[in-house]
């Protein structure tokens, strides 16, 4: 059995304003084993991006602050070593990928450069071999030209290079576990199909363990070994990919599932999960998807789910699973 590459337990995350205090990410726990791919899927504003920023050390206080929780890496707890321990960890061991490659690459810096970097960094070499690495990496990610895009800057690039470029970046240093936040979002459905055959080729080619997050269920079917699915900051349900998409559980998932389109159904009208995500204000102890879930019950209301072990490894947060619960 494949060793874990990281253990996260009880991670809660919290943003404070002036209205109180958001639990964007609140009591989470995820498991990640070597060479295993696995994403965490949910509508925008469920926790995804912000568990990711929470591993990588990046949550700004005092305005956003890890509450409660252990993030277990290599015999180390992430949230209790000092910053420039993470910082030699954070671009070494683990890479991220983020969602916006324009904003996130410095517009007066060439491409070359932000290549260099963490070489020079991480890997202690000399400018020039940092250079050579860097014309290396652009060429193993699919560009032409290598030697012209690292004297290039970010605007000279369309969209698909600057993933590219991130990717480039991410994988330098050879990572234990790679973190890619929505990374074909905006991209065309080619670019797309590039930059996951070029993901699912460096976990074979490094054994590199992923953590994918995106909202897009054809991404997770083609990419993914395991899933998660995050909703208002919790766990919902997890699972093997061919146990969740052929067996979904937990009536979000399901509804997730009814709202993808399926080639070659003509449909009158595509399906949509009825209701709004919860106001995270104004959370209560109850089953934060009981306004828009068909099955709801009397104690959805009152008190809230917690994982409920299924069928092979999965998982699932609901009162239909649990024994003695009235379904009237």
């Amino acid at each position: 059995m494949k060793n874990n590459v990281i253990e996260i337990d009880h991670l809660s995350t919290y943003f404070y304003t002036e209205e109180g205090a958001v639990k964007a990410v609140n009591d989470v726990s995820l498991r990640i084993r070597e060479g295993e791919t696995v994403c965490i899927v949910g509508e925008s504003g469920c926790g995804k991006s912000v568990t990711a920023m929470s591993i990588m050390g990046l949550v700004e206080e005092p305005s956003g602050k890890v509450v409660d929780g252990r993030i277990h890496f290599e015999g180390r707890d992430l949230l209790s070593i000092d910053k420039n321990e993470l910082r030699q960890i954070r671009g070494n061991d683990i890479a991220m990928i983020f969602q916006e490659p324009m904003s996130s690459l410095n517009p007066v810096l060439t491409i070359g450069t932000q290549i260099m970097e963490p070489l020079m960094e991480h890997q202690k070499l000399s400018k020039k071999e940092a250079r050579k690495r860097a014309i290396e990496l652009v060429e193993l990610v699919g560009i032409s030209r290598p030697e012209q895009i690292v004297e290039s800057y970010p605007h000279e690039l369309s969209g698909g290079m600057l993933q590219r470029i991130m990717i480039a970046i991410a994988i330098s240093c050879h990572p234990k576990l790679l973190i890619a936040d929505e990374p074909t979002t905006a991209l065309d459905v080619t670019i797309q199909a590039q930059i996951l055959d070029m993901l699912r080729q460096i976990k074979e080619e490094s054994n590199t363990s992923i953590l994918l997050i995106t909202h897009d269920l054809g991404v997770v079917a083609e990419i993914a070994d395991y899933v998660i699915v995050m909703y208002s900051g919790k766990i919902v349900e997890e699972g093997d990919v061919v146990e969740l998409f052929e067996h979904p559980k937990h009536p979000y998932t399901q509804g997730l599932l009814r709202s993808k389109p399926i080639i070659g159904q003509r449909q009158e009208d595509l399906y949509s999960i009825p209701g709004q995500v919860p106001n995270p204000l104004e959370l209560t102890e109850s089953c934060y998807f009981h306004d828009r879930c068909e099955h709801c019950m009397s104690v959805c209301r009152t008190q809230q789910p917690v994982l409920h072990p299924m069928a092979g490894r999965q998982k699932v947060a609901c009162w239909l699973y649990e024994e003695g619960v009235s379904h009237g």
